[in-house]
């Protein structure tokens, strides 16, 4: 699809950054009327925009805390996840006075940030907290069942367009799934992992 966010009108009705795009050409030109106080000039851009379904929006909480008992981070994040939260990670910094302490970082679908705010004032020490919206790209993902010779496994399967570019066995069915059957977990990953591809190219 072509798409432009350039306007032919003699005034925009709001301003703002570009949608995303691939940019193909840009031109410029200049009118004949005169205009009084400003340029009678007009810039376009003509590009194509990415499929919708590879981009969305999400919403980020992150707080700073540097006086909470380490042991309190993991179910704190336990609790995120079961409300919703697409990620949760920690990261160690060093706060004023030279204290270490953590960033904490939520990742949601944008629209939970009331949702997931009060669960992190309650479950930290933080009195406070950063929200944003950020833009993303991402992988069109389905999930598949595939078989393998310890039992089925479910994978996750990422495609840029009509192309695999990722395919990802789920960690916690191949350790289940390799405590039965007594072996490895590293070989039921790998078993998931071909498995999903010959169903791929067999176009199952």
């Amino acid at each position: 699809m072509v798409t432009s966010f350039a306007t032919l009108l003699p005034a925009a009705a709001r301003f703002g950054p570009p949608p995303p795009l691939t940019v193909r050409a840009i031109g410029y030109g200049a009118g004949t009327r005169e205009l009084s106080g400003q340029p009678n000039c007009l810039r376009l851009v003509l590009g194509e925009a990415p499929d919708p379904a590879a981009t969305d929006e999400v919403a980020v909480l992150e707080a700073n805390i540097d006086d909470m008992s380490p042991q309190l981070f993991e179910p704190l994040m336990a609790e995120l996840f079961a409300a919703g939260a697409l990620d949760v990670y920690l990261t160690p910094v060093i706060m004023k006075k030279s204290r270490p302490g953590t960033v904490l970082t939520v990742l949601a679908e944008a629209g939970a940030e009331g949702r997931l705010a009060p669960l992190i004032l309650q479950g930290s020490t933080t009195f406070g907290l950063r929200v944003s919206r950020r833009g993303r790209f991402k992988l069109a993902r389905e999930i598949r069942t595939v078989e393998t010779p310890y039992g089925p496994v479910a994978v996750k399967v990422g495609r840029l367009g009509e192309r695999t570019v990722q395919v990802s066995p789920e960690f916690e069915d191949c350790r289940r799934v390799a405590a039965s059957a007594g072996v490895p977990t590293r070989e039921v990953l790998e078993a998931a992992r071909e498995a999903a591809r010959r169903q791929l190219e067999g176009g199952g």
